[in-house]
């Protein structure tokens, strides 16, 4: 492995040193593809417009991140930002130099990328609805390819760029970006079979979160008492991260592990909620204002922030914090709406 780690590290300084100025669209690569984009913002547009595209894009975004964090605890993946410093693969100082940037210091195992793996899952869902939808409108056939082509090109182009943006900023190798592209794409085509999902009960997903939250602790609980700490990354990330506010808790595994599960548990909350069923209006107004009401209270409740000094304190807080961005646009605006401006309601389902 040595050797497809030093490859990395080469891409990664040629990038670096060729691309330096095209640091900022690297950046905002990494951070689009984060599935915080797609909590925050692909979800609720898509609630409002097709109501099962939505739920996919939750489930396969969940399984993912969640399938992604046992991966990453089983391959034990290194990144490149703290292997170049404790590798015995260069001789003394002649190990290549890194950049190191604020989204550089993840501080889980590195393989497969989480970015690359939720960006293939998550925008393999959005194009493979749009090409349904345009079938199911009878798009002229020469249209429709052109349409197809132009989609997957652009999923291919975006993918392209988080992987590139990843690799340049030291986050991970190339191996493990294309290992997440391929696992996502997989997970979604998988997830995209399965039917029950959009008719889950409340006791469905109260079940599936707590299947998947105890797996995964007793997973850890586990190897911990094999002598196996899987947390292991955590001090690399402390030690060699150039800057110490850099290494934020909210990229440890278990609060990754949290917070999608409280996404999940919230999703279940507004389906089954009582307001939800006020919020099935076909009327376009109607579902624009959800939207954009939705999106506005969504970068309120982001830029709330919490200490990490009590991590059990902090690991709560995300979780209801995760869970009430779903419940945003699934059941609170539409709710209120139709509360402040009754009228005639269509409950026909999206």
């Amino acid at each position: 492995m040595d050797l497809f780690h030093s490859w990395g590290v080469e891409l990664a300084v040629h990038l670096q040193n060729e691309y330096g100025q095209y640091q900022s669209w690297f950046s905002l690569a990494s951070t689009v593809a984060d599935l915080h984009t797609t909590f925050f913002c692909f979800f609720p547009i898509w609630f409002h417009l097709h109501r099962a595209v939505a739920l996919r894009l939750i489930w396969v975004a969940v399984i993912g991140d969640w399938l992604n964090l046992v991966l990453k605890w089983v391959l034990f993946g290194e990144r490149p930002y703290w292997w170049v410093h404790e590798t015995q693969f260069y001789k003394p100082a002649q190990a290549p130099v890194l950049q190191q940037f604020p989204i550089t210091c993840e501080t889980g195992p590195g393989s497969p990328s989480g970015h690359a793996m939720g960006a293939a899952g998550v925008w393999y869902v959005m194009v493979t609805a749009l090409l349904l939808l345009a079938a199911e409108k009878r798009c002229p056939p020469l249209l429709y390819r052109f349409l197809q082509a132009g989609l997957w090109m652009l999923m291919g182009l975006i993918e392209i760029l988080v992987c590139m943006s990843r690799v340049y900023m030291a986050a991970h190798f190339p191996h493990q970006v294309i290992a997440g592209v391929i696992t996502g794409i997989i997970v979604a085509e998988a997830i995209s079979r399965v039917e029950w999902i959009y008719s889950a009960s409340m006791m469905k997903y109260f079940f599936v979160t707590l299947f998947l939250t105890s797996f995964a602790v007793g997973f850890y609980l586990l190897l911990k008492s094999l002598g196996v700490d899987l947390l292991w990354t955590l001090e690399k990330a402390q030690k060699w991260c150039i800057r110490a506010e850099w290494v934020h808790m909210d990229s440890t595994p278990f609060a990754s592990l949290l917070r999608n599960m409280g996404t999940l548990f919230g999703l279940g909350l507004g389906l089954h909620s009582p307001l939800y069923t006020e919020s099935k209006s076909s009327s376009r107004a109607f579902r624009v204002g959800c939207i954009v009401v939705s999106l506005l209270l969504l970068q309120l409740l982001d830029g709330m922030t919490f200490s990490s000094k009590d991590k059990v304190l902090f690991h709560g807080l995300s979780f209801i914090k995760s869970a009430v961005a779903l419940l945003i646009p699934t059941a609170l605006v539409p709710g209120a709406l139709c509360w402040i401006f009754p009228g005639k309601k269509s409950y026909k389902n999206l």
